[in-house]
């Protein structure tokens, strides 16, 4: 009976801690919850006195943790193809738990270490999650719910892997606190909570601030809105068509660049003579290449597009999105699913592209050149997505998106924190043109500078400066991160050897008969 009560406890420890984290992320944003939220998934982790959980009640706290926390973060999921796939996803990404709560009780373990451990052992999970498989899902990331923290400067010297480990750093070093004994552990423990302090003071020192070394330019985002809401949006092409046109019309200042969304025309203006002539009508308004998303077609497949119309009626550079979303923009196992559920049809059979994710357009205003990192919706997800189009010489980072077929749910808010995050971790303004909202106009700082509400129709003109400065979060972020996940496995050994779990009485008994 005792064991039951102690397993119950930190079950419903784990299950308060995933409940909190989900309050760090948008639109709650409370960035504090996903601390306490930490401290509480340590504690149900961490030896109680001479009460030490097994590798079940780790693996249970862990998937406990996990499976609060993703139920109530998709299901904006459900908006687009109902209950039973966005519940499927949340309990395949709890399983995830299973290795995160059974590698982090291990290393729990062993006192001085715990929090190093703990915390090093939750980002592995997050890089995880974020690798595989079909190529990961990483909506799940704690530093998604830190934009508004003072821990987001750290986002500029590691990218998401550090912000979120430091967020549970302070989380399990608080928690164990609560069990230190010794002078040494209590000192031990006030060095882990000045880590993220120094970690900071390095990330200013090596960083440079901001600064605009390619000059300004104007940019508009233009957010048509959308005839009906849901997934119907998609037969409804020309109605859409029609409505970022007409506001584009309603540009009434001179601007370098027109970013549209993603789906935006989901007629293909390559192969479309009407769609093609209202867009470039729209261009020559605006006086400004406008930077369209649409569906394209070549030898290979269809392909979610964004393409450069010039005022001139002349085609520029195009991305191709290389990160596509499965179950929605490709379908795993379509075939053999298709037994299982006819929701299937509901994806698309999406080309990936290449590239870096570069576009160059000629500025109206300046006539100089300026290279777009175009990271289209689901794309801004991904790191290697981000490092590539700065590497390859982006000044400016946009985020053409299409939420509308996700209804009011919470889905667009999280999107638009993973993109202010994204614009501290690169030093870049970030232009984001959403479909139906929101869209916004962000600053390097991560400050949201313009924002429209949803499904409105509305566009934002901004003057922007560009840089082609790199940080270190996009030179090394991701070794860095390799570097946690090694430290994971590593410390989780050393616990294990150093720090064996007592046998139980009765255990010890059987062994002595």
């Amino acid at each position: 009976m005792r064991g039951f009560a102690e397993g119950s406890l930190r079950l419903g420890l784990s299950a308060a801690s995933g409940l909190l984290c989900y309050g760090a992320f948008a639109p709650a944003g409370q960035w504090l919850f996903a601390i306490v939220g930490m401290l509480l998934f340590t504690v149900a982790l961490l030896p109680w006195g001479q009460l030490y959980p097994g590798w079940r009640i780790f693996a249970a706290v862990g998937v406990m943790q996990s499976l609060v926390m993703y139920l109530l973060l998709l299901p904006w999921i459900g908006e687009l193809v109902g209950t039973m796939p966005f519940v499927a996803l949340a309990v395949t990404e709890s399983l995830y738990g299973i290795i995160v709560g059974m590698f982090a009780g291990i290393a729990a373990r062993h006192r001085l270490l715990a929090p190093l451990g703990v915390a090093a052992t939750w980002t592995a999970g997050e890089w995880a999650r974020a690798s595989w498989p079909f190529g990961g899902f990483a909506w799940g990331r704690l530093a998604w719910g830190q934009v508004e923290s003072p821990l987001v400067i750290l986002a500029t010297l590691a990218g998401p892997a550090l912000v979120s480990c430091m967020v549970v750093l302070i989380g399990a070093t608080l928690a164990n606190l609560f069990f230190a004994l010794t002078k040494r552990g209590i000192y031990t423990n006030i060095c882990y909570l000045l880590l993220p302090v120094l970690l900071a003071a390095v990330t200013v020192g090596i960083n440079p601030r901001f600064s605009a070394d390619n000059g300004n330019m104007t940019i508009a985002a233009v957010q048509g809105n959308v005839p009906r809401l849901g997934l119907d949006f998609n037969t409804q092409r020309r109605a859409v068509l029609a409505n970022h046109v007409t506001e584009t019309m309603r540009i009434d200042q001179p601007v370098d660049v027109v970013l549209w969304p993603e789906n935006a025309s989901d007629i293909n203006p390559l192969t479309d003579q009407q769609a093609f002539a209202d867009i470039v009508a729209s261009a020559k308004h605006a006086g400004a290449p406008v930077l369209v998303g649409t569906i394209t077609r070549d030898e290979t497949g269809p392909h979610n597009t964004v393409i450069a119309i010039n005022p001139d009626g002349t085609t520029g550079q195009r991305h191709d999105k290389k990160y596509l979303q499965p179950f929605g923009e490709w379908m795993p196992y379509r075939q053999l699913l298709r037994h299982v559920t006819d929701l299937v049809d509901l994806a698309n059979d999406f080309v990936p592209g290449n590239g870096n994710g570069v576009i160059t357009v000629e500025q109206a205003l300046s006539h100089n050149p300026v290279a777009i990192g175009i990271a289209t919706c689901y794309e801004v997800l991904f790191d290697q997505a981000i490092a590539d189009a700065i590497q390859g010489g982006a000044e400016i980072l946009a985020i053409p998106t299409n939420n509308a077929t996700f209804g009011f749910s919470d889905m667009t808010y999280q999107q638009l924190a993973m993109s202010r995050l994204r614009a501290v971790e690169t030093h870049r303004y970030v232009v984001i043109a959403a479909t139906s909202g929101v869209s916004a106009i962000v600053s390097p700082t991560g400050e949201v500078m313009q924002e429209t509400n949803i499904f409105q129709a509305r566009h934002l003109i901004a003057e922007v400066g560009l840089s082609t400065q790199i940080t270190t979060a996009v030179r090394y972020g991701q070794a860095i991160e390799l570097l946690i996940v090694a430290g994971a496995l590593g410390i989780t050994a050393f616990a294990w050897h150093r720090c064996p779990r007592p046998v139980r009485t009765k255990r010890r008994k059987r062994a002595q008969n």
